[in-house]
């Protein structure tokens, strides 16, 4: 019979207990699948977003609605020690605020009737160039990280993917993303930076008269609305005020296209947006996102895929059994342990 190896690989991550190598898996059946066979199998195949899609289009069927929200936003996967490439190099990490050398993956994330979906990624690409002035040899990649979302947004768009709102944080709140979500009659809700400039009327801005966003006075999801400096339409501006776990008050602005919603409306939704926090903790903790021994551009590539539909996995079996990722990993992991403790109770007794 032949074998399956996207559905072996992806099972043997969601119940590995360690890191995933290819003697692991080979392991795990007794050696009736090979190290080499594994290896083949990374290194012979290609698999990207399209393969994605093929793969969790039938459960976006099931779940999807009209209400459905895209949330976008990248992460960096730090891997000091591994070997540059194209794709493992530096990158500028807005979470920590400086450039890391590591993976940078920019993320589509379906959400619906409380499911999260990956509906398609990029692995962010730097090629090298010599800078003409300096002679310095650099990096950069051939398509931005807007570009590459609004390419994204349209393939969920040519995928009859139905959803309503486009949710991003303020990476992403550029009026060009702005003007493409609204030309295929989505809405977006972002955050904004502190210092974007905003008109609170129309005659102030045929005036010329901008305010910056944090000089506007808002209570708690209180909004007003208002005219984005280079943005055509109307939006409406929200503040979120909330204690960081610190004790340090923190202040989130937000930008909605949609006018008839109110500031709770808008706050409730965005916070949607988190779903793609929990999305980065499980692929890092249960499915060995980052852990992987690979070491060609193609091998890591198609081991983050092959993680990502692992996360899409685990997604369906929430679904069936009402159990978070951690949980059912848990579960896994006891019964792993009470195996092999049975196992060494054998062995005391030999």
């Amino acid at each position: 019979m032949k074998t399956d190896y996207i559905e072996l690989y992806t099972d043997y991550l969601i119940s590995s207990n360690g890191k995933a190598t290819a003697t692991g898996l080979s392991a795990m059946t007794d050696n009736e699948v090979s190290h080499d066979q594994v290896t083949r199998f990374l290194s012979r195949n290609e698999f990207g977003s399209k393969e994605l899609w093929k793969q969790v289009k039938k459960t976006v069927r099931e779940i999807e609605s009209e209400e459905g929200c895209l949330i976008f936003d990248d992460t960096v996967q730090e891997k000091k020690w591994t070997n540059e490439s194209n794709i493992m190099c530096w990158h500028f990490d807005h979470t920590v605020g400086k450039s890391v050398r590591g993976i940078n993956m920019l993320n589509a994330l379906y959400y619906s009737e409380g499911v999260s979906i990956p509906l398609s990624f990029e692995i962010i690409e730097k090629y090298q160039y010599s800078d003409i002035e300096t002679k310095i040899v650099k990096r950069k990649a051939p398509k931005t990280k807007n570009e590459l979302m609004r390419e994204m947004i349209l393939t969920a768009v040519k995928n009859q993917v139905k959803f309503k709102y486009v949710l991003m944080d303020s990476w992403f709140g550029a009026k060009e993303n702005f003007e493409f979500i609204k030309k295929y009659k989505k809405e977006f809700i972002s955050s904004i930076k502190s210092n974007r400039l905003i008109a609170l009327s129309l005659e102030d801005k045929r005036q010329g008269k901008f305010i910056r966003v944090d000089e506007v006075e808002l209570s708690d999801q209180e909004s007003i609305r208002g005219y984005l400096r280079g943005y055509e339409k109307e939006v409406l501006l929200v503040r979120r005020i909330f204690t960081n776990k610190d004790g340090i008050t923190g202040i989130l602005n937000l930008v909605c296209s949609e006018l008839t919603l109110d500031g709770n409306s808008i706050s409730t939704i965005y916070e949607k947006r988190w779903k793609v926090e929990e999305f980065y903790k499980s692929l890092k903790h249960n499915v060995d996102f980052a852990s992987s021994p690979t070491k060609t551009i193609r091998t890591q590539s198609n081991h983050i895929f092959l993680s990502i539909l692992s996360f899409f996995k685990l997604e369906c079996l929430k679904m069936k059994h009402n159990l978070n990722h951690f949980a059912m990993r848990a579960r896994l992991l006891i019964k792993a342990n009470q195996m092999a403790y049975q196992e060494l109770l054998i062995l005391k007794g030999a």
